[in-house]
């Protein structure tokens, strides 16, 4: 059973049988919002949002994935692809990433979730975005969190996964950010870390 996470929201990753997750999927959907009026059929209705996964030790980044570099240094994190125009926005994702929480060296306290219009549209021109968390190993989607209300903004910190002591955590972030790139997110992460 899903949860819908509101912003600042957190969750255990621990299974209800008490097992832990092994391997988790970040999924990101988005479409272009409709527009309207006489420029409605002669703009363009593609936007690229990029999905990004920034791995730290305490306060420190110590690797990144994103559309350039889709598997982290030690092989724990994997991105899926780039897709440079959206369109699921309606439950498929458009964007992954893929963790696989037993394998992320023990001094990664925290992985941090982005998205960005790498074209730097704002989130004005964006509808049915969501991120959500799934359990890759059987399918079952964990949670969802689902950016509603647009804004000026062209970057979120979506959502983080963190270890505790009950074990792995994931913390709905939903902040909005302005950048174009993960490394134009870096103060604005730090603020959650």
């Amino acid at each position: 059973m899903s949860v819908n996470l509101s912003k600042g929201q957190k969750i255990s990753l621990s299974k209800s049988d008490g097992g832990a997750l092994t391997l988790v999927r970040m999924g990101l959907g988005w479409q272009a919002a409709g527009r309207k009026g006489f420029w409605a059929k002669l703009t363009a209705k593609e936007i690229d949002l990029d999905a990004s996964a920034v791995l730290f030790a305490g306060q420190q980044p110590v690797d990144v994935v994103f559309f350039q570099h889709l598997i982290s240094d030690d092989g724990s994190v994997r991105h899926t692809g780039d897709n440079r125009v959206g369109g699921a926005g309606q439950g498929g994702d458009d964007e992954s990433i893929l963790v696989d929480l037993g394998k992320v060296p023990g001094n990664v306290d925290q992985i941090v979730f982005t998205v960005n219009s790498f074209t730097g549209q704002t989130f004005q021109e964006v509808q049915n975005a969501f991120c959500r968390l799934v359990d890759e190993t059987t399918g079952q989607e964990l949670a969802r969190y689902t950016l509603d209300g647009g804004g000026a903004h062209t970057a979120q910190i979506m959502a983080k996964v963190y270890r505790s002591d009950q074990g792995w955590q994931m913390a709905a972030l939903g902040s909005p950010a302005n950048g174009r790139t993960f490394q134009d997110l870096m103060p604005s992460i730090a603020a959650h870390l």
